[in-house]
């Protein structure tokens, strides 16, 4: 989620074994965008802020997975996710 000049965006991945790779299962601008991130909140989902990784994924269709370019970068927030998780 980031505040692209008062206007929110958010993009919500999902990933389960199995999977080639994280697929993009929502995204949006204001109104979308906080309702995405209230849901994901609201599920005890961590929200994650990087203006860049957002600017790069919105980019990426719904419901496709992200390409290869970002698997090291969202690999990277996944592992670090799950060492979060562990630790709560």
């Amino acid at each position: 989620m980031i505040n692209e000049a008062k206007k929110q965006v958010a993009v919500a991945l999902a990933y389960q074994d199995g999977m080639s790779a994280p697929k993009i299962i929502a995204k949006g601008r204001g109104l979308i965008a906080e309702e995405i991130i209230k849901r994901a909140k609201d599920s005890n989902i961590y929200v994650h802020e990087s203006a860049e990784l957002v600017s790069l994924l919105m980019q990426v269709n719904l419901d496709d997975r992200i390409p290869p370019e970002l698997y090291l970068v969202v690999a990277e927030l996944l592992a670090w996710l799950y060492r979060l998780e562990k630790r709560i």
